[in-house]
């Protein structure tokens, strides 16, 4: 009997069976359906259009990271902030400062190169020992290893920051484009002094080594990084 039964719900047509099924969910408001074309070019365009937006913001930030550590390094400098030296100088006090004999101060000497610079740049001496009121003579060297002239720019700092204002440049290389051609190297001197007023601060009491460091960055149309004001009313 039961077969039997089995068998005849087997027959019954689909149709009618699913006629008997409530189906409350289509009741309500009218569903909104969109067709597939129609979906494919909406999403299209927001595709294209947050690829424009992320173009937009790589070109942006490319532009910042060759900008950015010369605009600061200006800043700084202008401002005495941040470890940059103290560029130009008075001539009366440098022919009549008196060298501190007993205080040795040793320089040391670094050099480094921006991300799209492919100069070779680095310092002719590791390190030279100084007094305060002592003038001294430095030199980098730069080459341009390239098949094709390379037109550079350097900014430049000291460590420990707070030594800056009493590291006092004659002559440097700093802010001015220097073009090598290619294959071309050439010595950059930097003449310079500590300040004898370095003895007299007491945050400098323990300080016995100063880092001079060089960046060199190759120069862009457009990018102009002017000599800060101080340096050009006592250069």
């Amino acid at each position: 009997m039961l077969t039997n039964i089995v068998r005849t719900a087997c027959r019954l047509p689909i149709r009618n069976v699913l006629s008997n099924v409530d189906r409350p969910c289509l009741s309500g408001p009218p569903v909104r359906w969109f067709t597939g074309k129609g979906y494919d070019a909406e999403r299209k365009f927001k595709i294209r259009s947050t690829v424009y937006y992320v173009a937009a913001a790589g070109v942006l930030t490319v532009g910042l990271s060759y900008a950015a550590v010369p605009l600061y390094r200006m800043f700084c400098q202008a401002y005495s902030y941040g470890g940059t030296t103290s560029q130009g100088h008075d001539g009366e006090k440098v022919e009549s400062m008196q060298k501190v004999k007993d205080r040795v101060i040793k320089i040391k000497f670094n050099a480094d190169i921006g991300a799209s610079m492919r100069w070779n740049f680095k310092p002719q001496q590791t390190e030279i020992r100084v007094v305060p009121g002592e003038t001294a003579l430095a030199f980098y060297s730069a080459k341009n290893p390239t098949d094709h002239p390379v037109v550079g720019i350097s900014t430049y700092n000291v460590i420990p920051f707070e030594a800056g204002a009493y590291f006092n440049k004659i002559q440097c290389f700093c802010f001015e484009e220097q073009q090598l051609n290619p294959h071309e190297e050439v010595d950059l001197p930097v003449f310079f002094y500590i300040d004898p007023d370095f003895i007299e601060d007491p945050k400098m009491e323990l300080v016995d080594s100063i880092t001079l460091s060089y960046t060199f960055f190759e120069s862009k149309d457009g990018v102009n990084i002017q000599m800060p004001v101080y340096a050009k009313q006592h250069g």
